[in-house]
């Protein structure tokens, strides 16, 4: 077969306060996230944005330490999983692309034709799949490899989303029951599964099967888990003036209190490391949330991170991979109903439905609601203060 790759993808973060402003320029700088109808604006605007939040986003990322550990646990991961293929009989180099910091997939692409690597398995660290995380990451491939076809591996296979992995699925389970044992009656612990939300069009409009896969993989989990307690599945990290998939975490712990729940376990059944929606967003603002409604008894399951369980499994999924036909990013658009990964590329005014298809991405990160402040005056700036 040749020399090996594992190309892992997320979304990246910055490693230090320093590094927040260029991150958010970035962020801000992609056309892919906020789609202007005039391509000279997208850098001043992204400058101006980034420069409002710099502040309050430092101020979020000193409530974790003074950056997001996301780039070290990625590469731990990627660690593990070159010792774990290794011990599988697997010899693979392993390369971790961030999306909007270092090491950006640029850079990753770039060491993997460096090392002539022949074969390459794309393995984006996203579960689920959905058009605004392992789909973006796609797009930005495709764009790469189209600008410099010398940089494309001669064989590449793509693995678009893996929740439902028994190995996956028995780490959740694992470190479910971990937190649940805390409890002096951990059958009657209510089990609270958070997934990052995805605005209701993506799914509608656009046919992203996340919510889909989210669903299952909370009843597949619970399965795994085999165990008596009552679950909620709700979703998290909505911003802008979009309908978001729902129930919203919030009013679905507020709800919870309602009922005298009084015993909590948050599973961020979307996340497989700790970043700043899990450290921040969950265990800080959540947990005020979860309080001020009665639940006292508030424990937050951790992300996989490198778990030796969870780790085996991305192993197994690469190793499988390489013994399948290979699945090229082009194919990705076929799957699941004939999935539309990009919706049509074109500007339109207002919130109409199809400007809801394409701005949904916008509304992802909270870009509504910086363009609608910039626009009238009026805040809608809470929830993107997390990035």
């Amino acid at each position: 077969m040749g020399r090996v790759g594992v190309l892992l993808l997320n979304l990246g973060g910055p490693d230090k306060l320093e590094d927040v402003g260029p991150f958010l320029f970035n962020l801000f700088s992609d056309p892919e996230i906020i789609r202007l109808p005039f391509r000279w604006l997208q850098k001043p605007l992204a400058w101006f944005i980034a420069s409002r939040r710099t502040r309050t986003s430092q101020a979020n990322y000193k409530h974790i330490g003074g950056g997001s550990p996301l780039r070290r646990i990625t590469e731990a991961q990627g660690e593990a999983l070159k010792e774990q293929l290794s011990d599988l009989g697997q010899e693979a180099n392993i390369y971790v692309g961030m999306r909007y910091w270092h090491p950006y997939t640029e850079e990753a692409i770039a060491l993997l034709s460096q090392d002539q690597i022949e074969h390459l398995v794309i393995l984006p660290l996203y579960p689920q799949f959905s058009i605004s995380t392992s789909g973006s990451s796609f797009r930005l491939l495709e764009k790469l490899w189209q600008e410099n076809p010398k940089l494309q591996p001669p064989e590449y296979t793509v693995i678009p989303s893996w929740y439902k992995q028994r190995g996956y699925l028995q780490a959740m389970a694992e470190l479910i029951a971990q937190e649940l044992d805390q409890f002096p009656n951990p059958d009657q612990v209510h089990i609270f599964f958070s997934a990052h939300g995805v605005p209701k069009s993506y799914v509608e409009e656009a046919g992203d099967p996340y919510q889909q896969e989210i669903e299952e993989c909370t009843v597949l989990i619970m399965r795994t888990l085999n165990r008596p307690n009552p679950h909620t599945l709700a979703y998290q990290s909505r911003v802008g003036p979009v309908e978001w998939l729902q129930p919203y975490t919030e009013d679905a712990l507020k709800e919870l209190g309602e009922q005298g729940v009084k015993d909590l376990v948050v599973v961020p059944i979307s996340f497989v490391s700790e970043h700043i929606e899990t450290l921040q967003e969950i265990d800080i603002e959540y947990r005020e949330v979860a309080e001020e409604a009665g639940i006292h008894n508030f424990r937050r399951v951790p992300a996989p991170n490198t778990h030796p369980v969870f780790i085996r499994a991305l192993a197994d999924l690469v190793i499988d991979s390489l013994t399948q036909p290979s699945l090229k990013l082009s194919q990705v658009t076929q799957m699941k109903k004939q999935v539309k990964m990009y919706p049509q590329e074109r500007w339109e005014w207002g919130m109409t439905t199809s400007a809801e298809v394409w701005n949904g991405r916008i509304a992802m990160l909270g870009f509504i609601a910086l363009i609608i402040e910039l626009v009238t005056g009026r805040g809608l700036l809470h929830m993107i203060g997390l990035l």
